[in-house]
């Protein structure tokens, strides 16, 4: 996801935005705890996609 797609979406949009992302990030780290993820790079993708979030949030705000 772009910081473009997310400048254009509403602050409730990236609020659920968020939480979809904090509870892909959650399985994901029970996958990787139990060794059943295969592509370990998802984790850091998730959250980097979780920091844009909360930036443009934080941008909104301001």
């Amino acid at each position: 996801m772009k910081a473009n797609e997310l400048n254009q979406k509403s602050v409730a949009e990236l609020k659920s935005e968020l939480t979809e992302l904090l509870k892909a990030q959650f399985s994901l780290r029970m996958q990787h705890a139990t060794g059943q993820l295969a592509k370990t790079s998802e984790i850091k993708r998730v959250r980097k996609d979780i920091a844009r979030v909360r930036t443009i949030l934080g941008q909104k705000a301001a």
